[in-house]
């Protein structure tokens, strides 16, 4: 089943012709090639010829023979259809050495209109932010989010499909594998984690201890939600160690935790105090780009720790909709899940539950976003069915709040 994608394609059409390079990251095998043709299909369809579109795969043996840069741009300029603009897209481009100057040789054209594709972070983390600052607009790649996961299974319930939605992968591919041969999906996923450690932490860094890295690993994907720090992460790993073993130092965790989110395995939510307004330098909260790759990973059942797959679900979901900062948010010495900062004057706080039928439950949960004393926009999301409204606080559904457009 081809999933449409909509927002994606939509802010792609808003940017088409604009000038400025379009950039897509995003995890490994989360659709951006797939996305990349949706959009082609939409050019055509709008009157683009065939002959105005180049693309370009560069982990695609039959087009990374030539990997010189030079040779790789006079190519694509004698291909131009003189008189009209050109759209050129490259997919996976961080394969080629030098693809800064490629891509900014590309973009002086003014018959081109350009997207490049990458599969970690270091894409805009290398001379392409110095060379082209200001001249590119990014677009970060997640798996499906729970709208587009449920166009897959019209026929059953949203409630049923929204528990396996908690669990499974929602990678674009494992929709289909999961209709033909479900206990492949588990072998496919971890599959591809293995590509990601292989082609961009361990090719880019030198990782002397995989052991190690492989706990790290796991303990930030069993930790999801959690406060943790590189120290306590360090701590935690070498209580009980009586093996022989070196103990794992804050330092190394930090740059292996670094290593994740640079390849979208992991997303990181900064510490924000409210009060005092400043970011906190201490304990962080990580996320999972896929809960399906959790699950895979730690071998766990789907039913366990709930509650946080449901704040892992939220801030992914808070991420799409949102192109500000999402932090953790500290309310005195009380936790706020998430505080959305899009501008200045655009605030939201969103504390996520996984029920509070519980009086006291209830109160606990509240309790942090009633101790802020400002007007902007507060939400207990929950998996209950009821649409209170406590003190300005407005609870909401889970299901119903992703189903939402915004």
């Amino acid at each position: 089943m081809l999933l449409k994608r909509t927002e994606y394609i939509n802010r792609l059409l808003k940017l088409k012709d604009k000038n400025v390079i379009k950039v897509i990251t995003g995890v490994r095998r989360s659709g951006k090639s797939t996305l990349l043709s949706l959009y082609r299909s939409k050019l055509m369809e709008s009157g683009v010829g065939q002959e105005r579109i180049q693309t370009y795969n560069y982990e695609d043996p039959r087009v990374n023979q030539v990997l010189d840069w030079r040779e790789i741009y006079y190519s694509i300029e004698a291909k131009l259809a003189s008189g009209a603009k050109n759209y050129i897209f490259l997919d996976e481009i961080q394969v080629v050495p030098e693809f800064e100057k490629l891509v900014d040789g590309l973009f002086i054209h003014e018959d081109i209109d350009l997207y490049i594709t990458g599969s970690n972070a270091f894409l805009l983390s290398s001379e392409l932010t110095t060379l082209l600052s200001g001249r590119y607009i990014s677009t970060n790649i997640l798996p499906l989010s729970f709208a587009e996961y449920s166009e897959a299974f019209p026929a059953e319930s949203r409630d049923r499909v929204f528990e396996r939605y908690l669990s499974s992968s929602t990678l674009p591919e494992t929709i289909e594998i999961a209709e033909g041969s479900p206990e492949l999906v588990n072998d496919y996923v971890r599959d591809v984690y293995q590509t990601i450690v292989q082609k961009d932490i361990r090719s880019r860094f030198e990782i002397r201890d995989m052991d190690n890295f492989e706990k790290v690993v796991k303990f930030a994907f069993d930790n999801i939600g959690s406060l943790v720090s590189a120290k306590s992460i360090a701590d935690a790993l070498n209580t009980g160690n009586t093996t022989h073993r070196q103990d794992i130092s804050h330092k190394t965790v930090a740059n292996y935790l670094e290593y994740l989110t640079a390849s979208y395995l992991l997303y990181k939510a900064d510490r924000y105090d409210i009060k005092g307004k400043q970011l906190l330098k201490t304990q962080d909260k990580y996320y999972a780009v896929d809960l399906g790759l959790r699950t895979a990973l730690l071998g766990q059942k789907t039913d366990v720790n709930l509650g946080h797959k449901l704040e892992n679900v939220i801030y992914l979901e808070l991420r799409r909709r949102n192109s500000g900062h999402i932090l953790v948010g500290k309310s005195d010495s009380k936790e706020v899940d998430f505080v959305v900062q899009n501008t200045p004057n655009d605030r939201r706080y969103y504390q996520v539950a996984l029920t509070v039928k519980d009086e006291k439950t209830l109160a606990r949960e509240l309790e942090p976003l009633q101790k802020i004393r400002d007007n902007y926009p507060k939400f207990l999301i929950t998996t209950d069915y009821d649409d209170s409204v406590y003190e300005g606080i407005r609870k909401v559904n889970a299901v119903d709040w992703l189903l939402q457009s915004s």
